[in-house]
């Protein structure tokens, strides 16, 4: 009975708090705390979420560590080997954020124990003052490189204190919102008082290496109503920008924030600061960040969003990469960006009150996000390719788990995006079964929402006020239901007729409306039982790509409602996919299977396979069924081939290899990764060195060392030449062209050189050749120097 006392009692004060607030978002969202998802489709994952993730995201932390390092911090675990990364506390705070919102859904006393005695852990990790970094305070004899010989030296590059803290203010904020209890809170508020009597104009005077802080200080504002809060998060966007040492477009930092107007650098940071830009104008009134947000946000829909929603082309600094350059292969898209543009989209709408915001995040949502979790819950994708030759697989755990942890905080608020509230302006977002309880200032409303989405597009929402009252209620129309993939020209559908507007039915009769910023607004004097219904039309979409995106050209991309699908090699002929071939025009056939991946609908069209043949460069074409399944669902099988970009060009596809010395042998390397050994030969043309959509073998990180391919012929053959084209990523990447590189064939158990009758040349972009006497011989080795300061790599090796 305390407990529940106590708790009402914070809750209070915290409500009370949040009356004070003079500013905040035009609109509200109605918590997820008041949602509850009952659907087929969220409600299942949700609980994986909270009965396989968390548990096991736990058990993790536990087992590599991460919370031994707060107790080495403490100095009650003898030792000081920490973890590998200084960000690694994070995941801890992430994992209690997740448990805290899942006990927010459904009381769980045995997980509301652990989070405690984890709390304590924490706590006695934090020094008087209210510093809490493990990996200065464990006062290590040889402390990690990051980390800077005083506090906040390295902030601004690879420290994350300030990133650490942000995460501990998101966790704290969850767990006293979940529980009432200040256990967290009462280290966060410690730690956030240090940093404001740390940072600011005339103090310490740095911005964050790693955003997050400032939507951190802004979530502990809103529960605390402590103003310094507010204004420190403010500070770190102001004193952001050039002039500092490790200032650039990595970080965002290359100018003010308020001179930004195109999204570039980590992905990640970005959008977690364009999140925090937008916490902070609404929060304040000052809406100084708003025209950059705005024209950034306009730069990332028109050039640089994958239609999966993902964002970051390039893994190469995890980066956004250049406008239209969204290579599929190597697409990074990483989870934790997912999840924050999700957080961006959703504050972009709270502001302008545009339904583009929210087609975007259900896009995102429901593809770029969800491809991040296996079906099973503990299984991981970190980046979320648009094609694979099998090279991908997912783990079960990273040594850097940021996007594990972050998927195991996000799934459970995920009902708290599905409606929102401005004044007596009520918004359904997203359609997904379930009960929702909302305060409007006309009087306490339920709804209750029916549907199969995102399988059927029928939808009903039952109304029913605790008494007659008038409110207007605006139902989403996505794009995808009026023939427009996504907000923007970046991608458009193939069947170029706008399709009619939904018919809204309330209590059986037609019902006509007005549409505002994408929404259908139904203005009347609503009674209880007041039922709503609508359809959106479940048409498969064939979506193209605008031609700047040179990545997709001659390719279509499946569509079905907001789900984005992929051919897989499990369901194709031969488990090959990147050989096949569908015309624009084919019909395609949606087909539910309740027993197939958990319940999704697959399509199923005809096609063709093309494959090279000896001697020439014609192909063989055949006749194929093809199935797509739910992108989000790949790679729950093992590792096979997978694309998103369907060629309706023969020239666009990837023909089976033709039966050659090279393409049937064994291939075996000097790297262990085996997923790379099929790059070899596989007798795809790269377009250059560093052709990301093409596969390739490399050796990074080593340097200036000797190393090899092998092949392993199915019989003796006579060979008399070979062709290397070479992976080189240069000027950002690590790998070159070698130094030098030679073959040598097999006699015996012996590797003899080759008698070589041309020169081994080193060039980039195009292949090297050498010609040798013939030998007759059952393997070739192919040696490689790496050179003094760079890796190597290797697109394709041919034998003749």
């Amino acid at each position: 009975m305390k407990l529940l006392v106590a708790i009402f009692s914070l809750a209070g004060i915290s409500m009370a708090v949040k009356g004070q607030l003079k500013k905040d978002y035009p609109i509200q969202p109605v918590a997820f705390t008041q949602v509850q998802v009952t659907d087929n489709f969220w409600a299942p994952k949700i609980r994986v979420n909270a009965e396989t993730t968390i548990p096991y995201t736990l058990e993790q932390c536990k087992k590599t560590g991460r919370i031994d390092n707060f107790r080495r911090a403490a100095h009650t675990l003898p030792g000081d080997k920490m973890t590998e990364y200084t960000f690694d506390d994070t995941d801890v705070y992430k994992v209690i954020e997740g448990a805290s919102y899942s006990l927010q859904m459904k009381k769980d006393l045995a997980l509301e124990r652990y989070l405690d005695t984890l709390i304590a852990i924490i706590g006695a990790a934090q020094e008087k003052d209210g510093y809490l970094y493990t990996f200065r305070t464990v006062n290590a004899s040889q402390p990690h490189a990051w980390i800077g010989a005083r506090r906040w030296e390295e902030e601004e590059d690879l420290s994350h204190e300030l990133y650490n803290s942000g995460h501990l203010f998101e966790a704290a904020v969850a767990h006293y919102q979940a529980t009432g209890k200040r256990n967290l809170l009462n280290i966060a508020v410690k730690n956030a008082d240090l940093l404001v009597k740390t940072f600011g104009f005339g103090k310490e005077e740095r911005f964050p290496g790693h955003q997050i802080v400032e939507t951190g200080l802004t979530k502990m504002y809103r529960v605390t109503g402590n103003r310094s809060y507010l204004d420190l998060a403010k500070f770190f966007l102001d004193v952001r920008g050039p002039g500092k040492k490790y200032s650039g477009e990595y970080n965002q930092s290359y100018k003010k924030v308020t001179a930004q107007h195109e999204a570039v650098g980590h992905a990640v940071r970005a959008t977690y600061m364009y999140t925090g830009m937008a916490d902070v104008a609404a929060l304040t009134g000052d809406t100084q960040y708003l025209h950059a947000i705005d024209d950034i946000w306009q730069d990332v829909v028109e050039k640089k969003l994958y239609i999966t929603g993902g964002i970051g082309a390039t893994g190469n600094g995890e980066a956004f990469g250049k406008p239209y350059d969204l290579p599929n292969m190597s697409a990074y898209a990483e989870t934790c960006a997912a999840i924050a543009n999700v957080y961006w989209n959703s504050r972009m709408f709270l502001l302008h009150g545009d339904a583009k915001y929210i087609d975007v995040l259900e896009r995102t949502l429901y593809n770029g996000l969800l491809s991040g979790v296996s079906l099973s819950g503990d299984r991981f994708f970190y980046p979320n390719p648009l094609m694979s030759m099998g090279q991908h697989q997912r783990s079960a755990w990273f040594g850097c788990a940021c996007c594990i942890s972050n998927m195991t905080r996000f799934l459970p608020s995920m009902p708290g995006y599905i409606y929102a509230q401005n004044k007596n302006d009520l918004y359904i977002n997203l359609f997904a079964g379930n009960t929702a309880n909302i305060t409007l200032p006309a009087g306490k409303v339920t709804l209750i929402q029916q549907t199969n989405y995102p399988w059927d597009g029928k939808i009903a929402v039952t109304v029913h006020p605790a008494k007659a009252m008038q409110f207007n209620l605006h139902i989403r129309i996505p794009e995808w239901a009026s023939g427009k993939p996504v907000p923007g020209n970046l991608y458009f559908g193939a069947d170029s007729d706008a399709k009619q507007p939904p018919v809204i039915l309330v209590n059986g009769e037609q019902v006509t409306y007005k549409m505002e910023k994408g929404y259908a607004v139904l203005t009347r004097n609503w009674k209880k039982g007041d039922k709503v219904s609508f359809e959106f039309p479940m048409e498969t979409e064939k979506v193209l790509a605008s031609d700047s995106v040179a990545s997709d050209r001659n390719r279509f991309a499946l569509q079905r409602g907001p789900i984005m699908y992929c051919l897989e090699g499990p369901d194709n002929k031969d488990a090959v996919v990147q050989n096949i071939v569908v015309d624009k025009s084919a019909a395609v056939n949606a087909v539910y299977r309740p027993d197939f991946l958990n319940g999704v609908t697959v399509l199923e069209m005809q096609g063709t396979a093309a494959s090279r043949q000896l001697n020439t460069d014609q192909l063989i074409s055949t006749t194929q069924m093809v199935t797509a399944i739910p992108y989000y669902t790949w790679a729950n099988r093992g590792p096979s081939e997978m694309t998103v970009w369907i060629p309706y060009e023969a020239s666009a596809a990837r023909p089976k290899p033709a039966p050659t010395i090279a393409s049937k042998s064994k291939v075996s390397a000097s790297t262990p990764n085996k997923r790379m050994y099929m790059a070899l030969n596989d007798q795809y043309e790269p377009l250059n060195a560093q052709d990301k959509n093409s596969l390739y073998l490399h050796w990074w990180p080593k340097h200036n060392t000797l190393e090899w391919v092998q092949y392993d012929f199915d019989q003796e053959y006579t060979v008399s030449g070979s062709q290397v084209y070479w992976y080189d990523d240069s000027p950002f990447g690590d790998c070159r062209i070698p130094a030098s590189w030679k073959i040598l064939y097999k006699q015996g158990d012996q590797w003899i050189p080759v008698k070589q009758l041309t020169p081994y040349t080193v060039t980039k972009d195009k292949y090297d050749s050498v010609q040798f006497e013939p030998v007759k011989t059952t393997a070739l080795k192919l040696e490689i120097q790496l050179p003094a300061e760079n890796a190597s790599g290797i697109h394709e090796w041919i034998v003749k």
